[in-house]
């Protein structure tokens, strides 16, 4: 049943005046941090904004639960890190673009479910084109609902003496030392939800991983730029990177490549090339090492084939996934489009650097989510929706291609 956005702010206030002092995950969800749980959704027709709403607001109600006993205190901030990018085209209509980030309809109902919980202090997060944060109604939604937005474009000058900025230092960081995040990321009375998007990107797929790229400050978010970005920074970051950054990163890359790492041979290839991608690896590695998560999500209502911005297509899913391990989360989502997992290799580097146990999809306990309970499943349970990407293309491949030769697991282990 669909509602009426007063519908649901009207039951949104009503529902938070009996709050409970505390906040958290699902009991079931919170006893299985590693395994990965998928709703299927009921949304007919892509831009039926009230019936996306609704699904956000149905599944906040059933994994955010009103706690007596300690758990997160209302009086905590949450932190929302939707994926924001939005594209406007002047050949296609805006609809066709949609996919291009987190839909806007579930984010909101999403909110208004915490809202209920009585939660108020809401932050949204985001470091990327701020010009375009409203093509999909991200900022109407934000200033209806009381969600503080970020100031994505602070001046070099100040951001080592602003209080807009936390600083992280990375504990044996590959590529950077220190990792600046937007604040209040990383502060102590604080709580991250990622709510990103199922599509496709230079880096595969960009997930829930990729989508906390977003909380790092421009232009430390700039990970997808090669050494443009690590040796040729400018003069305020460089005492922000590695001094043995180029030393390290040339090092494990020609592993990788003795190790055989799909797609690695082809250092010319079109996109970004085989360097560039173990660059953006260690970066995200980096990143993931300073940020704590109280739940990820992947939006797949519809999901999008393509570059991640204005190359690609929507294609109807009706899939959210979730889960506590946003690695774990990725491995599910990635097989769900159509790739094997064990092909994209940041996830085999966070092995290697610890931050994950497994980059093998099949490892992985996986949970269907049916009105607040988990039924066990296999990944083969779910159709498979092919989401092509420009990643790592082979000799003689077309550019947007699936990353989905046959991995075998038990010969290459990390």
């Amino acid at each position: 049943m669909a509602f009426s956005r007063r519908e649901f702010m009207t039951m949104a206030s009503a529902a938070a005046v009996a709050a409970k002092p505390y906040f958290g995950l699902h009991p079931f969800i919170e006893a299985n941090p590693k395994a990965v749980f998928i709703r299927r959704t009921r949304v007919r027709e892509k831009m039926d904004s009230a019936t996306k709403r609704a699904e956000g607001l149905r599944l906040a109600r059933e994994i955010f639960v009103p706690m007596d006993r300690p758990g997160v205190p209302l009086t905590h901030r949450i932190v929302l890190k939707p994926n924001v990018i939005s594209v406007k085209s002047r050949n296609r209509p805006a609809a066709e673009n949609w996919g291009t980030g987190t839909d806007p309809d579930f984010y909101e109902g999403i909110v208004l479910g915490l809202k209920e919980l009585g939660l108020r202090k809401f932050h949204f997060i985001e470091a990327n084109l701020f010009h375009m944060w409203n093509y999909r109604g991200f900022v109407d939604i934000n200033e209806r609902l009381g969600v503080a937005m970020n100031d994505p474009e602070l001046r070099p000058s100040t951001m080592h003496r602003t209080n807009e900025v936390n600083w992280s230092e990375v504990p044996d960081g590959v590529v950077f030392k220190r990792i600046p995040h937007y604040a209040p990321v990383n502060e102590p009375d604080t709580w991250l939800l990622n709510i990103a998007k199922w599509k496709g990107h230079a880096m595969c797929l960009t997930q829930a991983v990729k989508n906390e790229q977003g909380l790092v400050v421009y232009p430390y978010v700039q990970f997808c730029s090669g050494w443009r970005m690590v040796t040729g920074v400018p003069e305020f970051m460089k005492p922000d990177i590695s001094p043995e950054v180029e030393r390290r990163v040339r090092r494990y890359f020609e592993s990788h490549r003795k190790l055989k790492y799909a797609r690695y041979e082809y250092e010319e290839n079109a996109g970004l090339s085989p360097l560039v991608q173990e660059i953006w690896a260690q970066k995200t590695c980096d990143n993931m090492s300073v940020l704590k998560t109280g739940l990820a999500m992947i939006e797949g209502i519809y999901g999008r084939d393509g570059d991640g911005f204005s190359v690609g297509d929507d294609y109807m899913a009706n899939y959210v996934l979730f889960g506590k391990d946003k690695f774990r989360l990725d491995l599910a989502g990635l097989w769900l489009g159509g790739h094997d997992p064990g092909n994209v290799h940041v996830y085999r580097v966070a092995k290697e650097r610890g931050l994950s146990d497994t980059f093998n999809p099949w490892e992985v306990p996986l949970y269907e989510w049916i009105e607040g309970r988990a039924v066990p499943r296999r990944l083969t349970d779910f159709q498979r929706i092919p989401l092509k990407s420009p990643y790592l293309p082979q000799e003689n491949e077309p550019r947007m291609h699936l990353t989905n030769e046959p991995f075998d697991y038990d010969r290459h282990k990390v």
